[in-house]
């Protein structure tokens, strides 16, 4: 089984984040470094959720945030790692919208459940496969930490609240 090592703030955020959105899916993408033990997140960046029709239960990325995100992520040394969402009143477990809408490859999907507008349960699960014809999701332990080891030594406190900045500001 594969480790998502998350940075406590980032672990809070992604839960905060869920709390805030209720009764809504919220959703955002983890910015860190890949390891053999797994993903080490060191940031996570808000997106918005572009799904109008069905909020509550789905939510989409827009392609042109995810560019910008990706962009952000490699001028300072960081991949997307994968991404997060919450599930407002229902489990902290992927369902088959998620899989089916699931395309990045070895990267990590956590999810919230957040019941009556408070963060429960957070879950993580990593894509497996090598093409979409043989995904398929593999639970992550999730280490929360004060501070991810091995993250790069550029990263300080400023880099990360500018990666969130960005976003803030649009």
């Amino acid at each position: 089984m594969s480790t998502l090592s998350l940075t406590k703030s980032v672990y809070e955020a992604i839960r905060v984040h869920g709390e805030e959105t209720y009764p809504h899916e919220c959703c955002g993408a983890l910015l860190g470094t890949h390891s053999a033990e797994g993903w080490r997140v060191v940031d996570s960046v808000k997106a918005g959720n572009t799904r109008t029709d069905s909020a509550h239960n789905r939510y989409s990325i827009a392609p042109i945030e995810l560019v910008r995100i990706q962009r952000t992520a490699r001028e300072k040394g960081l991949e997307i790692a994968g991404f997060y969402h919450s599930h407002p009143d229902h489990p902290a477990q992927w369902s088959q919208t998620d899989f089916a809408e699931a395309h990045w490859l070895g990267c990590s999907y956590v999810i919230t459940s957040v019941a009556k507008a408070k963060a429960t349960v957070t879950n993580s699960f990593l894509l497996a496969g090598t093409t979409e014809e043989d995904k398929r999701f593999e639970q992550e332990t999730i280490d929360v930490q004060d501070r991810v080891q091995n993250a790069p030594e550029e990263m300080d406190e400023q880099g990360l609240q500018e990666i969130t900045s960005t976003k803030d500001q649009r």
